[in-house]
């Protein structure tokens, strides 16, 4: 299979070539691409060097697979270009998220939908994704009326340039600055740009994208997205109100029987998920499972994941996983 990997220099896209080598994708030719600067550069892929192409050249090489790390209007202006000589794009950017027409996929929960008709998939957003997985089975059962969702997004959630502010800042050195004001020892309300609302593009994705994957729009999700100064790894504060009651006992056991949820849940041994046990893992893990005593049939949780692994490499590579195994390239 010939597949082409699009921001492939890219914090996102380093990741995806490193997760497409350990779950040993089936790769006969693999067309790194990036921009025009990098191509003739090599890259090293499975201990064989590969050297960077043009998105055109790439276009022309007419892959099975395209996976997009590049930004939303890389995104725009060719994953069409890609669809139409046959190549299925899987999209880790916003571009193509809320279109209608194109479908919104966490492979544990609704990659049933994929067929071959699908040419240009989009991946959510990075703490979407971990979100959805911890609230899927949960909706299923009780059925969720209302979510309210504080984020504790790191620094790589925003790009290379980001972890280099807070790397200069932690040893003192004057650099770049990717966000309006100190990162470290700091701690920003504000995730991507401001809306009209007074919420971020950040915030409105978490209210938006998981009523679209869970295809029910009669639950609401109102969100805060906070930036803070770890390296790797989104953690997420959920408080939902379900129309039915449950029993705690019950929700950590649908959760643990969840296939990618990692259940760390023991205040008496101080076992809750970080960020720092979540680095380089795929899995969601999530803990300090407790009722809120404040309201009926009301849920706290805390969600922690690796942004860049199942927020992004990871679910784009099941998605790419469920496409070949179920025929539909």
């Amino acid at each position: 299979m010939t597949i082409a990997v699009v921001g492939a220099t890219g914090m996102v896209g380093t990741v995806l070539l490193k997760v497409l080598e350990e779950r040993n994708f089936p790769i006969s030719n693999l067309l790194p691409v990036a921009s025009e600067r990098s191509v003739g550069k090599e890259i090293t892929f499975k201990d064989k060097k590969y050297k960077i192409v043009s998105l055109q050249d790439a276009v022309k090489a007419k892959p099975q697979l395209a996976i997009f790390s590049a930004g939303g209007s890389t995104s725009l202006d060719w994953a069409p270009k890609f669809a139409e000589v046959g190549t299925t794009v899987v999209d880790n950017s916003s571009a193509w998220r809320m279109d209608p027409d194109k479908k919104l996929i966490v492979p544990e929960i609704n990659a049933s939908e994929l067929t071959k008709e699908d040419k240009i998939i989009a991946n959510p957003n990075c703490s979407t994704i971990q979100l959805v997985m911890a609230l899927a089975p949960l909706h299923k059962k009780y059925i969720m009326k209302r979510v309210v969702i504080s984020t504790y997004q790191s620094v790589s959630g925003t790009g290379v340039k980001a972890v280099q502010q807070m790397e200069n800042e932690m040893a003192g050195v004057k650099g770049e600055m990717a966000y309006p004001y100190p990162i470290h020892k700091n701690a920003l309300p504000h995730c991507d740009v401001f809306e009209a609302n007074g919420y971020t593009k950040e915030e409105m994705k978490l209210a938006r994208e998981p009523q679209k994957i869970l295809n029910d729009r009669k639950f609401s999700i109102t969100a805060t997205a906070v930036r803070i100064p770890t390296a790797g790894g989104h953690s997420e504060s959920v408080n939902v109100e379900f129309e039915n009651d449950f029993d705690l006992t019950d929700i950590r056991k649908e959760l643990h029987n969840t296939p990618g949820i990692t259940v760390q849940d023991n205040p008496d041994t101080n076992t809750y998920p970080m960020p720092v046990y979540a680095h380089n893992k795929d899995e969601v893990f999530v803990g300090r499972i407790r009722r809120d005593e404040t309201q009926p049939n009301t849920l706290n949780m805390w969600v922690v994941s690796d942004n860049l692994r199942k927020g992004a490499a990871t679910n784009a590579v099941q998605i790419a996983e469920y496409l070949v195994e179920n025929k539909l390239v």
